[in-house]
């Protein structure tokens, strides 16, 4: 499933491509062709996203919402225009651009009041400027869940995902194990920090690279580095200890069981931003 920086660029590449055009709006699919024909001839005004979920506002106060899920996706391209081909659920087309919407999980019209609804069940977003990360503060310490489990509950940190949860919890040294009711102001403080930076950092280039300098291999590969994800196996880039993996919240979580020992309230050096 894509993470949260993949829907903000994705909103900025939709702005950039359509804000102020008129578009033509189709459903080859037939899936959301009365939502599709609503839209149609409309002007396409602002793409925005919070958290795993896409908004794109047109003229007439029409509020596309998009969930891409575990298998879409919204590819733009410019002309010359190709036929959609296979399942395209949305296709907006204007003078300039061309987008095919496939396979999300949820592609509907929403009134503001329902979109106000839908944010107000997930927590803070580390990409957005107006994110309070007291929320999701509120929502961690009081529960029994290990940290591994909440970090991927949209209802405490909206737009983290597999890869940045297995990340956070390296760079921070935290056993993914301890629960929420066991982390303390000042280490939650630290983590959401870090969640900003390595996100941000995944807005500006594409990429989910979380090593820092010093830990970087040698070995020529050009990236992305990550420390635990996707390692399983394979020697911890600090401390040479086999990276393990195990299923937490239906992903494969993964670790190393040699550098992540730090309890919630312990006060230990991390790996820092």
């Amino acid at each position: 499933m894509p993470e949260g920086h993949t829907l903000h660029r994705l909103a900025a590449e939709l702005a950039s491509r359509f804000a102020g055009d008129v578009v033509g709006a189709s459903s080859p699919q037939g899936r959301f062709a009365a939502g599709a024909a609503l839209l149609d001839g409309a002007r396409f005004e602002s793409a925005e996203a919070y958290g795993k979920h896409l908004f794109c506002t047109f003229e007439h106060e029409h509020l596309l919402h998009v969930h891409l899920g575990l298998y879409g996706t919204f590819v733009t391209a410019t002309a010359p225009f190709e036929p959609p081909r296979g399942a395209v659920r949305l296709r907006l087309r204007s003078e300039r651009a061309v987008a095919d919407l496939r396979g999300p999980t949820a592609c509907e019209l929403v009134t503001g009041d329902e979109r106000t609804a839908l944010l107000a069940r997930l927590g803070p977003d580390p990409l957005r400027d107006d994110a309070d990360p007291e929320r999701g503060w509120h929502a961690l310490h009081r529960s029994r869940r290990s940290l591994a489990a909440l970090l991927m509950d949209q209802a405490v940190t909206a737009g983290v995902g597999n890869a940045y949860r297995a990340e956070v919890l390296y760079r921070q040294r935290l056993d993914p194990a301890v629960p929420g009711r066991g982390v303390s102001r000042g280490v939650w403080d630290v983590l959401w920090g870090d969640l900003v930076h390595l996100m941000r950092g995944g807005l500006a280039t594409g990429r989910i690279d979380t090593v820092r300098a010093e830990h970087v291999p040698t070995d020529g590969h050009a990236g992305p580095h990550r420390y635990v994800y996707r390692r399983h196996g394979q020697p911890c880039l600090v401390c040479g200890t086999r990276v393990r993996t195990a299923v937490v919240e239906g992903r494969n979580l993964y670790w190393c069981p040699g550098c992540q020992r730090r309890q919630g309230r312990r006060r230990v050096k991390s790996c820092g931003t």
